[in-house]
């Protein structure tokens, strides 16, 4: 059975709780995935997703009907965004823990964190899809 640590992101981004939306947001326009850590000190304190972002954001941003007032909401700070006390796993954990908790938690990633919070890493639903997918290949007949 896989571990955690076999199918992790081993280099997740991460920001500050004081960084703004503005640093979170040039970060999501130019990269592929969907989520940032937000640590302090070393210490996992929560998530922010782009869905998370796009809610808080004005959805006039970039448009004629652009006002001060919509970019303003890029000044908010990642704290007020964020998930806090995200549902974790360690890397030790097994793949069907990480499946159970995206079934019953509602969340599209996991952060892997060791004993002390410390982040070891980040786990999606599609690092799953993408696992099994490759093992099907290699398991399926010629």
């Amino acid at each position: 059975m896989l571990s955690i640590a076999q199918l992790m992101s081993t280099k997740p981004v991460s920001v500050s709780p004081d960084d703004t939306l503005t640093v979170v947001k040039q970060i999501f326009d130019n990269v592929k995935f969907h989520h940032v850590l937000v640590v302090e000190k070393g210490i996992l304190l929560g998530v922010l997703s782009d869905r998370d972002l796009f809610k808080a954001l004005s959805p006039h941003i970039g448009t004629a009907a652009e006002t001060p007032r919509d970019l303003a909401t890029l000044n908010k700070k990642v704290h007020q965004v964020m998930l806090r006390k995200p549902v974790t796993l360690q890397p030790q954990a097994k793949i069907m823990d990480a499946i159970h908790l995206f079934n019953t938690e509602g969340v599209s990633c996991i952060p892997v964190v060791d004993s002390q919070n410390r982040p070891q890493g980040i786990l999606s639903w599609r690092d799953i899809i993408r696992t099994l997918d490759r093992t099907d290949k290699r398991t399926a007949p010629t």
